[in-house]
């Protein structure tokens, strides 16, 4: 891996005695978790990258709670990590030392509006939760990801999440109006605004939407909502390659403008891992393809026939010789199956040894290109790799994920990590990309941030670290590597 696991930090005991006997205090002893049996959860984090470790898990139940316990570890020079569901894959969730912040207990939805498109929801709510609130008005919050039924949105906005519906809806930046936030000396910022448009100054939301809980802590969020759809369609293709991924893409854009609401793609090794490896899996297309395209479309209109639409440009890019194969879903329950097949795929390739994975994205036009070219390079490097590169084509983001070769030690292979990082986000840089398209950086991927972010804009990102947080206590070791380190 690009980034090794850190020494712990160590408190110095009298400071850490203080700051846990005021918090306990505060929040009563049944939330501040100091034994191994009940801090173990928090402390796995996906991947299995990094191990965390703590004196304490603190779970505090509102905000005012949250802003006595960062102003408590800020007066006495506690580190502090804040964590939502535990689901984030570059380790900007991990504590390595420093108290854990638990927003877990902030799991109320406060207010909606079916009539300004709003929904209120406190830091703590799982994304499914937040979704079937907006369901239950009879409107959509489109944000996707496969662990919604986990991940909480404060942690979603922390870390800018994207997911399958960002073709359509943008990420979760774009569906935040405002925001509840504690700064680093525990004060309490009151943005949670409904407004569209509001023009008073620096834009504070989206200053702390992405920091991943360097410059302070959300604990609430104004959300926009949309109207539910009312006609979908779901298509499973075939391909042969990925430039006719692309050229799908493009084909079916065109003629369904924004009611293509998802455009996926997958290859061959990552169906089969799926087909192989997940319970319920079913080959939804007779034979094996090179590539599969996934593509949605959604509509409010009642009388849109976007199967028929979808029909069309099918029969076109048969013509074409674009297509090899394609499935329409007939039923909602045949649709979930199909994205089921590619939701799976991040989990079946964990039954297939280690995984060098790279969230990445390139502008669309280069998405098959950089696939190619970047495929060429990395099995070069290893012969016998088996390259999963797949994802989000119709916004640029790919999961350009490496599975190790058939038979390799799995250390081995993942000591692999540093090299194929640069190979691959050598490549990445060509194209005009950036090196973390919707996971973020944490600690995983700092040395790379520093190797390929620009000086100033680093610069930048020090300045507004050390204005809002000049003790460094918020998730320290996180996203930018500090002086001295």
């Amino acid at each position: 891996m690009s980034s090794t696991t850190p020494r712990p930090i160590l408190l110095p005991a009298d400071r850490l005695q203080a700051a846990l006997e005021a918090i306990t205090a505060r929040i009563g002893a049944a939330y501040v978790l100091t034994a191994d049996a009940d801090t173990h959860a928090y402390l796995e984090e996906p991947r299995g990258l990094f191990k965390g470790v703590t004196p304490a898990v603190v779970r505090p139940a509102n905000t005012e709670d949250v802003a006595f316990v960062v102003k408590t570890c800020a007066e006495l020079g506690v580190p502090l990590v804040p964590q939502g569901g535990n689901t984030g894959l570059v380790g900007g969730q991990v504590p390595f030392g420093a108290l854990l912040l638990s927003l877990n207990r902030l799991n109320k939805v406060r207010a909606l509006d079916a009539t300004d498109l709003t929904l209120t929801a406190e830091a703590g709510c799982t994304l499914h939760q937040i979704q079937q609130a907006a369901a239950d008005a009879d409107c959509l919050f489109p944000l996707s990801i496969a662990s919604e039924g986990t991940c909480q949105i404060g942690g979603n906005l922390a870390t800018n999440a994207g997911g399958t519906a960002v073709l359509r809806y943008g990420n979760t930046r774009e569906l935040a109006l405002g925001l509840e936030v504690v700064l680093a000396d525990g004060r309490i910022w009151n943005g949670l605004s409904r407004l569209r448009k509001d023009n008073t100054g620096y834009d504070l939301r989206n200053l702390f939407i992405g920091s991943e809980g360097t410059l302070g802590i959300i604990t609430a969020a104004v959300l926009r909502l949309y109207p539910k759809p009312r006609k979908r369609a779901t298509a499973l293709i075939g391909v042969t390659d990925v430039h006719q991924v692309l050229a799908l893409f493009r084909r079916l854009r065109t003629v369904a403008g924004d009611t293509l609401t998802g455009f996926e793609f997958l290859p061959d090794v990552g169906m089969e891992m799926v087909l192989k490896h997940m319970p319920g899996a079913v080959r939804a297309l007779q034979g094996q393809h090179a590539f599969y395209a996934l593509a949605e479309l959604t509509s409010t209109r009642q009388d849109d026939d976007l199967g028929a639409m979808v029909e069309g440009v099918l029969g076109e890019a048969f013509e074409a010789g674009e297509v090899e194969d394609a499935v329409i879903a007939s039923s909602e329950a045949q649709s979930l199956a199909l994205w089921k097949l590619r939701e799976d795929l991040s989990e079946a390739q964990k039954f297939e040894g280690g995984s060098i994975k790279h969230d990445v994205s390139v502008p669309v036009s280069k998405v098959a290109e950089f696939v190619e070219k970047a495929t060429l390079a990395v099995e070069a490097h290893m012969p016998g790799l088996r390259t999963c590169a797949f994802g989000h084509i119709g916004d640029g983001n790919v999961h350009f994920n490496l599975s190790q070769p058939l038979g390799m030690d799995k250390q081995a292979y993942l000591d692999s990590w540093e090299a194929f990082n640069r190979i691959v986000h050598d490549i990445v840089v060509s194209y005009g990309g950036s090196i973390s398209a919707e996971h973020g950086i944490g600690f995983l991927k700092r040395e790379e941030l520093v190797h390929y972010k620009d000086p100033v804009a680093l610069d930048v990102m020090a300045q507004i670290k050390a204005a809002l947080d000049p003790a460094g206590l918020l998730n320290p070791g996180k996203m930018l590597v500090a002086k001295g380190e």
